[in-house]
């Protein structure tokens, strides 16, 4: 299991015109290709008068990438928005670029910078995430021992997820795997070994 991948921060959206040719990319983050299908019937649902659906996606856990010029002769459409995902590194990700057509043909060339630039435009605006491997653990400590514990997880660059406040404190966080062994030993010298960290799961997150 690898320690990160990219992916899209959030979906995005983004447009620009080419002689009067309209194109409005749409991108996303998805992880099965139910999703993707899915997305890309929903980008048709709102473009319905578009006469070009182009997509690409690439998968990480399936090992799968997709992608169909929509119509646009071969090799000037689906290809140039697969090769932008490809060279920025994501996966689980999918680009959809509507193309309104303006009247004016492009001709090969110009059709595959134009796909490659609307794709550019929605990696863009969409971003990129790091996901790293991540724990997901649990701390239960007495409140005399709330702030070192805070402090430790800060220090090692884990994330809060929720906090529960009675007879003890309840931490729920996440922790890059890589850094539990170190974390451990650190809790337990800095409460002397009256607090340890329970390991409820493990998941991919998005750390800063």
């Amino acid at each position: 299991m690898e320690e990160e991948y990219r992916t899209l921060k959030a979906s995005a959206t983004a447009e620009f015109t080419e002689r009067r040719s309209r194109f409005l990319s749409d991108a996303a983050p998805v992880c099965r290709e139910e999703e993707a299908v899915a997305f890309l019937q929903s980008v048709k649902s709102r473009h319905k008068e578009a006469r070009h659906y182009v997509y690409a996606y690439c998968l990480r856990q399936e090992r799968i990438t997709r992608h169909s010029d929509g119509g646009e002769p071969q090799g000037t459409a689906g290809m140039p928005v697969l090769d932008v995902l490809l060279r920025s590194g994501v996966t689980d990700a999918m680009i959809v670029v509507t193309r309104y057509f303006g009247g004016i043909l492009l001709g090969a060339g110009g059709l595959v910078r134009a796909y490659s630039h609307a794709a550019s435009l929605a990696l863009k605006q969409s971003g990129i995430a790091v996901m790293k491997r991540c724990a997901l653990l649990e701390i239960c400590c007495g409140y005399a021992q709330y702030a070192a514990v805070s402090a430790l997880i800060a220090r090692f660059g884990g994330a809060v997820d929720h906090t529960e406040y009675r007879d003890s404190v309840r931490i729920c966080f996440h922790l890059e795997q890589k850094k539990l062994n170190f974390f451990c030993r650190a809790l337990s010298d800095a409460t002397c070994g009256k607090c340890r960290a329970e390991l409820l799961s493990e998941k991919y997150r998005s750390v800063q």
